[in-house]
């Protein structure tokens, strides 16, 4: 996108875009609905996002990948989520979380290891931060790793992992304790491949939503890994996740805002068609303000992806517009589905219409990659200078 004021996309995005968006308009959205009916793993659909080249899309060509920005990266996940939320899931937990951490924080090893397969989209990499006790409290981590003559010790478990236990899925990058100093606890990041002694990957959760990505506990019992698994430097693990998060947040943002758009676009359609009183519903006030509150919260979102994600590609710090533009999208897309099945009416509760499942798989997005009251502490911290530190808040809060 080019800088300053413009809001126009560059030929490229445009083009990303408008190819995205015919993917999920002819190929996806036709299938959506019974891979969720029967809660499979499309792997076909994923394999055809590879070969759109969307898992590397935003990284270098030098690691594999396609070589466009982070912008590019934000509309092809809104196309996708525009057809189906579970796919788009799959594809933003491989490139911001699976991806992100071995690119910013790995070895010219790690990197050479990995990133190929990812990129192309032929293997897929979990990302675990998450444990019964460390979730918005991600220093409240209790896995932990020690070190034994050239290896480390994993012993621990992580939950709600996303594409962790799929027929692709290769392995995890994981928070451990490593060491405690001044009740203060080091915690650094790990590459765990599958097929560790002691790597254990439970069966996929039942879920509200999302039925078709995959999502799983991971455990490790004595599971021991090689000391170059390290990811970037010891204590390191939770600043390293933490960027991976920034620009997660944004592309969770993304996502949120196709799902949006889908819930505007089947409403839109519906109002059109379905009768009563003897004309079309869209006829009656009612329905129009609801359309046009939900075509003005989308468009809100949208820009705010955007300003967060011009950010990231400038390289600049985006943390505050990402909280932000993730507690807006996340929240109007929450709102937009409950509008198109309002709007429905009876038919908006039945499985037979989207809408159905559009209401079902928005909720997460006020969960996932950092709770809607997270984003907000996160834009208090950076509103009174505290950096977007959610503990320095709290510590202000305790005192």
């Amino acid at each position: 996108m080019p800088m300053g004021l413009s809001f126009e996309l560059s030929p490229e995005q445009v083009a990303i875009r408008d190819t995205c968006r015919e993917f999920a308009s002819q190929v996806v959205a036709p299938q959506a609905a019974e891979w969720d009916r029967r809660e499979e793993f499309p792997y076909p659909l994923v394999s055809q996002m590879a070969e759109l080249g969307l898992f590397g899309l935003p990284y270098p060509e030098s690691v594999g990948g396609a070589g466009a920005d982070f912008i590019s990266y934000l509309l092809a996940l809104e196309e996708i989520a525009r057809a189906d939320a579970a796919l788009a899931i799959t594809l933003e937990a491989a490139v911001s979380l699976g991806i992100a951490p071995i690119f910013h924080f790995g070895t010219d090893a790690q990197k050479e290891r990995y990133l190929p397969d990812l990129c192309a989209g032929r293997k897929l990499w979990a990302f675990g931060l998450t444990e019964p006790e460390a979730g918005s409290d991600a220093g409240g981590t209790k896995t932990r790793a020690r070190r034994e003559q050239e290896q480390w010790v994993i012993d621990g478990s992580k939950c709600f992992i996303t594409n962790s236990g799929t027929d692709i899925s290769t392995g995890v990058t994981i928070t451990a304790v490593t060491a405690e100093e001044g009740g203060r606890k080091r915690i650094s990041a790990f590459l765990i491949e599958r097929g560790t002694s002691g790597y254990e990957i439970a069966a996929p959760y039942r879920k509200l939503g999302w039925h078709a990505s995959d999502t799983r506990e991971l455990n490790f019992a004595d599971c021991r890994i090689p000391e170059a698994q390290l990811l970037g430097r010891e204590g390191g693990g939770l600043g390293q996740f933490f960027k991976s998060l920034e620009a997660g947040r944004v592309a969770i943002a993304a996502l949120a805002v196709g799902l949006a758009q889908a819930c505007l676009d089947a409403s839109l359609s519906y109002a059109q068609q379905r009768r009563q009183f003897g004309r079309p519903i869209s006829h009656f006030q009612a329905i129009q303000l609801k359309l046009a509150d939900m075509a003005t919260q989308i468009e809100l979102s949208r820009l705010m992806v955007w300003r967060a994600g011009l950010l990231i590609n400038q390289g600049q710090p985006a943390g505050k517009f990402a909280a932000m533009a993730k507690v807006h999208a996340s929240e109007t897309a929450t709102w937009c589905a409950n509008q198109a099945v309002q709007i429905h009416g009876g038919a908006g509760f039945m499985e037979d219409l989207p809408v159905a499942r559009y209401y079902r798989d928005v909720k997460i997005n006020e969960i996932g990659e950092g709770t809607s009251e997270v984003q907000r502490l996160m834009i208090a911290s950076h509103l009174l200078g505290l950096g977007g530190s959610v503990s320095k808040l709290l510590d202000q809060d305790r005192n």
